[in-house]
C-alpha cells in the first residue's frame, strides 16, 4: 500500500497543493502590501517599508524554534502533519487580518496594528511551512521519487505565484480603495485554507520517536545543521539561485517604467504574466527531467540559457525597444528561474538524511527551519541591496513621485543592475551546483550507511563508500553518527 501511494499521481498532487500558499502568499504581500498601507491607508512609505523588516527579525527567532518544536512533538497524525493542520487555520485567519481596514487614523496606532498583524502572519506562515518543508523525507525514501514529489510541488508553487501575481491586478482597479484589497484577501484566505487542508488529508508521515534534546538548548543546536558540508553548499545554492530571482522581481517595475518607459497600457502586466507562465511551464518540464538526470541538472541546464537571455536585454534596454523581444527574453528567463526552484527544493529533501548520518538524530523539521530562516533573511536583504544600489546610481524619488523620467545615467544604471546582479548570482549558483557532492549514487550510499548504523543492514562498508560518506558530510568516517555533533556548535 505504501509503495502504491508513493507512485500515485494524486498523492504527489496532494503533497504539492500546500505550496500554492507557500508560493503565492508572499507574492501578494511583496507586490501589494506596501501599496495598501501607503495609497489606501495613507501611511508614510518610510514607515510602511520597515514593517516587513520587523517580520524578518521575528522570523529569525520563530523559524529555528518551530523546527525544534516539530521534531520534539509526538502526534497520531505525525508531528509535521499535526502542525500543518493547525497552521491551515492560523495562516488563513492571519492573512485576512493583514488587510483589514481598522479605521485607525493615529499614525502610531496604525503602525503598531499592522506590524503586529505582519508578525502574526509570519508566525502562521512558519507554522505551516517549516513542517511542510520537512515532510517529504518522512514520506518517501527513494531519491528519484522524492524528486518527482518535489517537481509536482514546484508546479503548484508556480501556479500559486501566477494566481497571486495576476488575480489582484484584475480586482484592485483603484489602489486607493482599501475594500478591494480586503476582497482579494478573502479570496486568497479561502484558497490557502483549502489547499493546506488538502495536503494534510492527502499526505502521510512515518512514525518515529521525537527528539529528546531539551528545547531550551534548541536555538544553539539549530545551527549545528550547518556542520554538514553538503548543507553549507546547499545554502549557497539556495541563496544565490533564489537571490537571482529576487533581483529580477524587485527591479522589474523600475526596469519597465524608468528604462523602457513601457509601464502604461498593461505592458508590465503582460511582461509579468509571460515571466510567471514561463516559470510554470519550466517547472513542469524540469520536474520531468530532474528524476531522469540529477537534481542539480535543472540549474546546470537552465542557468546558462537564462544568462544568455539576460545579457541579451542589453540590446533592448531603451525606450521604444521592440517589446516583443523583451517578452521573448523574459520567457527564457522565467524558464531558468523554474530550473533553480525545482533543483533547490528537490535537494532540500535529502539534507535531513545527511544530517542524520552526522548526528544520529532524525530532525528534518530543524533542517527545514534553518533553510527557511536563511531564505527569509536573504529576501529581506535583497530589498535592502536594491534600495542601496538605486541610491548609489542617483535614483531621485522626488522626480519619481512627480511621474517624471529619471536621468539617462540613472536609466542606464537601472538596466545594468537588472542585468548584471542576477547574472553574477547565477554564475555563483552554477559554481556551487558543480561543487555540490551528492547525486543519486551518493544518496544511496548515505541511506545504506544509515541503515547500517541502525542495525538494519549487515553488509560491510567499502573504502569507496567511506570516501563518499566523508565527501558528502565533511566529517571523518569515525566521527559520524555521534549525537554530540548535534549538541554544540
Amino acid at each position: 500500500m505504501g509503495k502504491n501511494r508513493e507512485d500515485n499521481f494524486w498523492s504527489k498532487c496532494a503533497y504539492g497543493l500546500a505550496d500554492i500558499y507557500g508560493g503565492g502568499a508572499f507574492v501578494v504581500i511583496s507586490t501589494f502590501f506596501t501599496v495598501f498601507l501607503t495609497k489606501a491607508l495613507g501611511m508614510s512609505p518610510a514607515l510602511a517599508g520597515t514593517i516587513p523588516l520587523i517580520g524578518k527579525v521575528w522570523d529569525a527567532v520563530t523559524d529555528p524554534v518551530m523546527g525544534n518544536i516539530v521534531d520534539r512533538t509526538s502526534s497520531k497524525f505525525g508531528a509535521k502533519r499535526f502542525y500543518i493542520l493547525i497552521g491551515s487555520i492560523v495562516s488563513s485567519v492571519t492573512f485576512l487580518m493583514l488587510w483589514m481596514n481598522t479605521g485607525i487614523t493615529d499614525t502610531l496606532g496604525q503602525y503598531i496594528f499592522y506590524a503586529a498583524m505582519y508578525i502574526l502572519f509570519s508566525t502562521g506562515f512558519t507554522i505551516v511551512m517549516v513542517p511542510y518543508n520537512g515532510l517529504l523525507p518522512d514520506m518517501v525514501d527513494d531519491y528519484s521519487k522524492r524528486g518527482s514529489f518535489s517537481g509536482i510541488r514546484m508546479v503548484f508553487s508556480s501556479l500559486g505565484a501566477i494566481m497571486a501575481g495576476l488575480v489582484p491586478t484584475i480586482i484592485i482597479t483603484d489602489n486607493t480603495n482599501a475594500g478591494l484589497y480586503f476582497t482579494v484577501a478573502m479570496i486568497f484566505s479561502a484558497v490557502f485554507l483549502v489547499v493546506i487542508l488538502l495536503t494534510f488529508f492527502g499526505t502521510w508521515e512515518k512514525r518515529k520517536e521525537p527528539v529528546r534534546v531539551p528545547l531550551r538548548k534548541s536555538f544553539v543546536q539549530s545551527f549545528t545543521v550547518y556542520k554538514s558540508f553538503s548543507f553549507k553548499l546547499f545554502i549557497c545554492i539556495f541563496l544565490a539561485g533564489q537571490g537571482a530571482a529576487d533581483f529580477v522581481t524587485g527591479l522589474a517595475v523600475y526596469y519597465v517604467d524608468d528604462v523602457l518607459n513601457a509601464y502604461s497600457g498593461g505592458r508590465f502586466t503582460i511582461m509579468m504574466g509571460v515571466l510567471l507562465l514561463s516559470q510554470f511551464s519550466g517547472t513542469i518540464i524540469f520536474s520531468i527531467i530532474a528524476p531522469r538526470t540529477s537534481k542539480k541538472f535543472p540549474i546546470l541546464l537552465g542557468f546558462p540559457v537564462r544568462i544568455l537571455a539576460t545579457v541579451a536585454l542589453l540590446f533592448f534596454s531603451y525606450e521604444g525597444a521592440p517589446f516583443v523581444m523583451i517578452l521573448v527574453c523574459s520567457f527564457i528567463i522565467g524558464l531558468g528561474m523554474a530550473g533553480a526552484s525545482v533543483s533547490i527544493y528537490a535537494i532540500l529533501s535529502d539534507m535531513a538524511d545527511v544530517d542524520e548520518l552526522i548526528t544520529s538524530i532524525s530532525r528534518p523539521a530543524t533542517v527545514s527551519g534553518m533553510a527557511t530562516f536563511i531564505r527569509k533573511i536573504a529576501t529581506g536583504l535583497s530589498s535592502t541591496v536594491i534600495g542601496i544600489c538605486l541610491a548609489l546610481i542617483g535614483y531621485d524619488e522626488t522626480i519619481a513621485a512627480q511621474k517624471m523620467r529619471q536621468s539617462a545615467a540613472v536609466q542606464s544604471g537601472i538596466a545594468q543592475l537588472y542585468i548584471w546582479l542576477p547574472v553574477a548570482l547565477m554564475l555563483l549558483t552554477i559554481v556551487f551546483a558543480k561543487l555540490f557532492p551528492m547525486n543519486k549514487a551518493e544518496y544511496d550510499v548515505i541511506k545504506k550507511e544509515i541503515k547500517r548504523r541502525r542495525g538494519e543492514d549487515n553488509s560491510e562498508i567499502t573504502s569507496e563508500e567511506i570516501a563518499v560518506c566523508e565527501k558528502v558530510t565533511g566529517f571523518k568516517y569515525d566521527k559520524l553518527w555521534n549525537k554530540e555533533n548535534a549538541l554544540s556548535f
